[in-house]
């Protein structure tokens, strides 16, 4: 049997953004608990919504303690923060951060006896739906908006906690492409490269069934024309990111990632490394790494990728060409080749083993060790 958990509604395109006080209003709500990080407000991207609650009447009061990596810490002021502002509902507008905050908080709103923010790792058994959210994406990678994970930073113990939860995912997706459009290029880049990430893993995981399959390919194919666009701030560019970086978020879900995610996480919780990057460097050897396990899969990813005559071309060919086609694309971005710069090799024992532990691991579609992860990060350093 398969599971698959979507949102109860999504909007999307330009103007999205004016749905939201519809939404709050026909559910009932009377306030809402905004969520969103401090550099979002600094630059009025925030504003955008507040602006539709003003217009609409609608109470709201704003919490910023969030961080890139939000830590335990910035869960427990929320709830706080929450508790004691008397609001029905969340907004959470931002990237990954943003919602995963919000996931947390309204997770522990509603399921009290998860109030020590570490018990909530894994496949918490919660009982509640959380607080009511209304996601609206800053950025097109994490797709946060449609997915049950979330991910929180241990501080104390250099670790991020992988969260699944079918009680955290938002009611309502706003997925509006003029919320992302003073997104810089690096951050475009790197979310984008997370998106890419999220479909080919979740396309390739040991999870993967035909709806999924379906949505990942779809996915790579319009991330795969639309990103180098997005990058130049292009409305097309913009429009086919938010798009493809929700598809990819509908499958992968619902049916897990693989050892990129696993090993990009402890490189946020040690070095404070951005998700997208670390996810776009470790890709293409990843898949390299995974190749023998993929059956003609690589053949469908390079097709989606752009690469032309894949009918015609051998294993070894399209595997090759999907990899080539996926370092191009990350090339043309502007992200590094390389973990050199980012990772010490005095700690590659203790990545190694954190992202053994990562709860994204049993997904991969290569059984691993953590010899093997330790081999494939030394690799990354060259």
């Amino acid at each position: 049997m398969n599971r698959f958990v979507l949102n109860e509604t999504s909007y999307h395109g330009k103007g999205a953004i004016n749905s939201i006080p519809d939404e709050i209003k026909a559910r009932g709500f009377k306030k809402a608990f905004v969520a969103s990080d401090p550099d979002l407000i600094k630059f009025g991207v925030t504003d955008k919504v507040l602006n539709v609650l003003k217009a609409a009447d609608i109470a709201y009061e704003v919490f910023s303690d969030i961080k890139p990596n939000p830590t335990i810490e910035n869960v427990q002021n929320g709830v706080e923060a929450f508790k004691a502002c008397g609001a029905d509902c969340i907004v959470a507008i931002g990237g990954g951060s943003s919602m995963d905050t919000a996931k947390a908080v309204g997770i522990i709103i509603t399921n009290p006896e998860f109030a020590d923010v570490r018990s909530l790792e894994g496949v918490a058994p919660t009982k509640n739906k959380c607080v009511p959210i209304i996601a609206v994406p800053t950025t097109a990678g994490t797709a946060a908006e449609v997915t049950i994970n979330y991910v929180i930073t241990d501080v104390q113990n250099n670790r991020k906690m992988v969260c699944v939860d079918v009680n955290d995912i938002p009611v309502v997706a706003v997925v509006d492409p003029d919320m992302m459009a003073t997104m810089p290029k690096g951050l475009t880049a790197a979310t984008g490269m997370d998106a890419l990430t999220h479909a080919i893993e979740g396309y390739i995981t040991k999870g993967a069934w035909e709806l999924s399959d379906m949505f990942h390919l779809k996915a790579i194919e319009i991330i795969a024309r639309s990103l180098r666009g997005a990058v130049e701030n292009t409305a097309e560019g913009r429009e086919g990111m938010a798009l493809g970086q929700y598809v990819a978020g509908m499958g992968f879900s619902n049916v897990g990632l693989g050892i990129v995610h696993s090993m990009a996480h402890p490189l946020g919780a040690l070095y404070d490394t951005p998700h997208g990057i670390a996810n776009a460097i470790i890709l293409p050897t990843v898949m390299e790494y995974n190749a023998p396990e993929t059956g003609d899969k690589y053949k469908y990813i390079a097709a989606a990728m752009g690469v032309e005559g894949t009918e015609k071309m051998t294993v070894e060919e399209y595997r090759k060409a999907a990899i080539d086609a996926v370092r191009q694309l990350s090339i043309d971005v502007g992200i590094p080749a390389t973990l050199d710069g980012i990772v010490k090799e005095e700690d590659i024992a203790f990545l190694a083993q954190s992202a053994y532990d990562d709860a994204c691991r049993p997904g991969n579609p290569k059984d691993t060790s953590v010899e093997e992860i330790t081999a494939l990060y030394k690799s990354l350093l060259k």
